[in-house]
C-alpha cells in the first residue's frame, strides 16, 4: 500500500507531504485546488513521462518520492529480484525531473529505467482516471477481465510466452523458405560452376607443374643435344676430360704413398673423375632417353588452357585458387541440400508446438464459457445497486483462430434498457454508465488479483443520489482487503471514507499553492455537509453528513 507521497516543486505544489493509510482514503477539495495536479504525481512515480514544464520554480528540479508498503506481495519481490534491487518491508520510488526536462527514476536509491519503473508501478497501483473507462472497449482489457475471474490469468501468461516462441519459430521457417528459394535460384549455376571444376579435378599446384613439363618438352631437342656435348666433351672427345684426368692420376700414382699431401690431391683428382665418367653416362642416357611425345604436349597444352580458362572466370592465380572455390561451392551445395531437411525439422516443431498450445487454448476456450455466464450475473446484479437496473452485461464469446490469447473472440455487449438489443459497449454506454460498470467490475475482479492499492479519481462522474450511494457502499466493501484512494466530488461517497484528505489552495506572493491536510470528524462532517449544501451548509445538511458518515454500510 502507498503509506507516503512527497511532491515538491510539482505544477502549484511548493512543498507537501501525504501520510496514507489502509482501507478507504476519500480526497475531496474545490475545483483547481490541486486533486487532479496530486494524482499527476503518482502517475510519475508509476512510470508516466515528465514534462519540464510542470515545474513550479523553472531553476529548480521537482522531486516526487513515493513509500510503499509491500509486505508479502511475491510479485513486487520477484521483480526487485530479478533486477537486482535492494527489497525489504519498505519500498522507496523517486522521481527527480530537471528544467530541462530530464528525469532520473529511483527504486530504493538505485537508478533505474521508465520502463522498470512501469513495470513496478503496474504492480504496486491500480490507478482509475475517467478516460480509463475507454478501456472497457479494448479487447485485450475484456480477456484480462475474463481471465481474471476464471482464474487462468497466470496459465494464459505461461501460454503467451509459448505462443510468442511458436511466432519466432514461424518467423524462422519463413527466413529459411526464403532463403532456400533464393538458394534454388541460384542452385543450378552453382551445381554448374561445381561440376566444371570438378570434371578437371586439379590436384594442388598442378598447373604449375605442368607448365615445367611443357617447357621440357618444348625444349627436348636443345637438351638432348647439350647433353650429348657434355657427354662427349667428358668421355669421347679428341682429349676427353675423362680420359686426361685418368693420364694424370697415372702419373702421379708412383708418388702418392711419400707424400700425404700428394695423396690427398690424388685421391681428389680420382674421385673427381669418376664423379665426371658418371656424370657423362647420365647425360648420354638422358639424351638417349629424352623424347618428345607430342601427344603428351597436346593433353598439357589442353589441361593447361582450360586452366587458364577458369582462372580467369574465377579470378583467381594458381591451382590451389581454383580449388579453394571448388571447396567451396561444394560446401554450398551440401548446405542447399541440408537446408530441406531443417525446413522439414522445423515444420514438426512448429507442428508439435502448435498441438500443444491448441490443447491449452481449448481449455482456456472451456473455462472462460464457464465463467462468463456468472460473471454476467454478478456484474449485472451490481449495476442494479449503482443505479442502473435495466442495464444488462452480455459477453460475446466464440472460437476463432489460434492467437496469443487463445482461441476466443470475446467482446461485451451492453444492454441499457432491457430490450435485448446488446451492441458494443462504447456505442451505447454514456460516460456515468461506463464508470458505474468499470466500478462494478473492477470490484468483482478486485478479489481475484494482489493488487493493495486501487485509486480513482473521479470515477462518480454522472452519477448522484441512490447511484452514487451504492458507487460509496462498493468502494468502501473493496477497502476491506486493500487500500482505496478515491477523488470524489459526491457525499454520498466521501461519507464512506475511513479517513479523508481535504485539498486547498492559498495565495502567497501572487502565487497559487496547493496544500492538503487529514481532517478530523468534525471536519469530516463540515466538509461533506459543504458537498450537499454548498459553502454555507444548512442544519440539516450537516445531520445528513453526520449520517453518512457514522452509517456502518
Amino acid at each position: 500500500m502507498l503509506s507516503q507521497l512527497k511532491i515538491s516543486n510539482y505544477a502549484i505544489i511548493e512543498n507537501i507531504q501525504v501520510e496514507f493509510q489502509n482501507g478507504l482514503t476519500i480526497i475531496t477539495g474545490e475545483t483547481g485546488a490541486g486533486k487532479s495536479i496530486l494524482m499527476g504525481a503518482v502517475q510519475l512515480i508509476l512510470g508516466q513521462r515528465a514534462d519540464a514544464s510542470a515545474l513550479l520554480n523553472k531553476d529548480q528540479k521537482s522531486v516526487i518520492e513515493g513509500i510503499f508498503r509491500c509486505d508479502g506481495n511475491t510479485s513486487v519481490n520477484e521483480f526487485l529480484q530479478a533486477n537486482d534491487l535492494d527489497s525489504g518491508q519498505e519500498l522507496i520510488i523517486r522521481r527527480e525531473i530537471a528544467s530541462t526536462g530530464k528525469s532520473r527514476a529511483f527504486i530504493n536509491d538505485t537508478p533505474v529505467t521508465l520502463q522498470q519503473l512501469k513495470q513496478l508501478g503496474s504492480l504496486l497501483v491500480d490507478l482509475h482516471q475517467q478516460f480509463d473507462n475507454l478501456d472497457l472497449g479494448k479487447e485485450d482489457f475484456q480477456r484480462l477481465v475474463i481471465d481474471s475471474y476464471a482464474a487462468i490469468s497466470g496459465a494464459v501468461a505461461t501460454y503467451r510466452q509459448a505462443h510468442k516462441k511458436l511466432s519466432s519459430e514461424i518467423s524462422r521457417l519463413e527466413t529459411l523458405i526464403r532463403k532456400k528459394e533464393d538458394q534454388d535460384k541460384a542452385h543450378d549455376y552453382t551445381k554448374f560452376l561445381f561440376d566444371e571444376l570438378s570434371a578437371l579435378n586439379f590436384s594442388e599446384g598442378e598447373l604449375e607443374r605442368l607448365e615445367k613439363e611443357l617447357q621440357v618438352l618444348d625444349e627436348t631437342e636443345n637438351i638432348r643435344r647439350a647433353l650429348d656435348k657434355i657427354s662427349y666433351y667428358l668421355k669421347d672427345g679428341d682429349e676427353p676430360v675423362v680420359g686426361v684426368l685418368k693420364q694424370q692420376l697415372q702419373q702421379l700414382q708412383p708418388f702418392k704413398e711419400l707424400s700425404d699431401a700428394v695423396k690427398e690431391v690424388y685421391d681428389r683428382i680420382l674421385s673427381t673423375q669418376i664423379e665426371l665418367k658418371d656424370v657423362a653416362d647420365e647425360a648420354e642416357n638422358i639424351g638417349q632417353n629424352i623424347l618428345f611425345d607430342e601427344e603428351r604436349a597436346a593433353e598439357i597444352r589442353e589441361r593447361i588452357s582450360e586452366g587458364y580458362r577458369l582462372l580467369k572466370k574465377h579470378s583467381v592465380t594458381d591451382t590451389n585458387g581454383l580449388i579453394a572455390i571448388q571447396n567451396r561451392l561444394e560446401e554450398s551445395l551440401h548446405h542447399h541440400s541440408e537446408a530441406d531437411g531443417a525446413i522439414t525439422a522445423l515444420k514438426h516443431k512448429i507442428e508439435a508446438m502448435r498441438e500443444s498450445l491448441e490443447k491449452e487454448a481449448n481449455d482456456f476456450f472451456a473455462a472462460r464459457k464457464k465463467a462468463i455466464p456468472l460473471f454476467e450475473k454478478e456484474v449485472s446484479a451490481l449495476l442494479s445497486r449503482v443505479g442502473m437496473p435495466n442495464a444488462r452485461l452480455q459477453v460475446s464469446h466464440q472460437k476463432t483462430t489460434l492467437n496469443q490469447w487463445g482461441i476466443d473472440d470475446l467482446e461485451f455487449l451492453f444492454d441499457a434498457n432491457r430490450n435485448h438489443h446488446f451492441q458494443p459497449l462504447l456505442k451505447v454506454a454514456s460516460g456515468g454508465e461506463l464508470s458505474r460498470l468499470m466500478l462494478c467490475i473492477k470490484n468483482i475482479v478486485a478479489g481475484k488479483l494482489v493488487l493493495p492499492t486501487m485509486i480513482f479519481d473521479e470515477i462518480d462522474t454522472g452519477i448522484s443520489g441512490e447511484a452514487a450511494k451504492q458507487v460509496g457502499i462498493i468502494m468502501k466493501q473493496l477497502a476491506i482487503d486493500r487500500q482505496i484512494i478515491c477523488i470524489t466530488h459526491q457525499p454520498q461517497i466521501a461519507g464512506r471514507g475511513q479517513h479523508h484528505l481535504f485539498v486547498y489552495k492559498t495565495v502567497e506572493d501572487n502565487k497559487v499553492k496547493t496544500g492538503i491536510k487529514n481532517l478530523s470528524t468534525d471536519e469530516r462532517i463540515d466538509a461533506v455537509a459543504k458537498m450537499i449544501a454548498g459553502d454555507k451548509p444548512t442544519t440539516a445538511a450537516i445531520e445528513n453528513a453526520r449520517e453518512l458518515i457514522a452509517s456502518p454500510a
